[in-house]
């Protein structure tokens, strides 16, 4: 009798474990079930969500269209630019050669010169000329205020018939690729005659120094 009190007692509590477990269950389900009807949204809410995803997608779309446009006026417009810049080298070494030949004593005066010179001249207009009809031009330096977008000025010269900052001296000939700078034109800029005066205690200070 006492085994079969204390069965039923066993069942009983698994009954009420088992109804309270579902009762838990339940009440989990309904509390999911009304987290969801808040998460869910209005139509209303639907579409302004889809509204504004569109809208971005349109703005990236736009802006990647914008960047190829760009990209492909820039590679046909500049496409040339290492080429361009590569070959003002042809120019420099052009310029050099006769710089040599004119500094050369025993040549100076001689008829081979002159015609040399006449030659060399024709072939550095004509590479000018070509460079001029693909839109490579030459950056006026000559009596030019230094402009740091276009001159680098590598000296200074005594000139008191110049004003201070002009360009009185080409060392290198700069370039443009039409709006774009190829290369700037390296110069020397005049300055003021510094009086002797300030030259002497300039000196002096300068061997303090050392």
């Amino acid at each position: 009798m006492e085994k079969e009190e204390n069965k039923t007692t066993v069942d009983n509590e698994d009954i009420k474990k088992n109804l309270s477990d579902d009762k838990n269950d339940k009440s989990e389900n309904s509390n999911l079930d009304k987290d969801d009807e808040k998460k869910e949204k209005s139509p209303e809410e639907k579409i302004a969500e889809l509204e504004d995803k569109l809208a971005r997608t349109f703005a990236e779309m736009e802006n990647q269209r914008r960047r190829f446009e760009k990209e492909k006026i820039d590679a046909f417009e500049y496409g040339g630019y290492t080429f361009a810049k590569e070959a003002l080298n042809l120019v420099d070494n052009l310029e050099r050669s006769k710089n040599i030949l004119e500094n050369d004593e025993k040549l100076k005066n001689t008829e081979a010169l002159k015609k040399t010179l006449d030659h060399f001249d024709i072939i550095y207009k004509d590479v000018i000329s070509i460079f001029s009809k693909n839109n490579i031009t030459p950056i006026e330096s000559i009596n030019k205020k230094l402009d740091p977008n276009l001159h680098q000025a590598m000296m200074e010269i005594e000139d008191d018939n110049k004003d201070p900052g002009t360009i009185i001296q080409e060392i290198q000939k700069g370039f443009m690729l039409k709006d774009r700078l190829l290369r700037p034109s390296l110069v020397g800029v005049a300055k003021k005659t510094t009086p002797k005066d300030e030259k002497t205690e300039e000196n002096k200070q300068n061997l303090k120094d050392k």
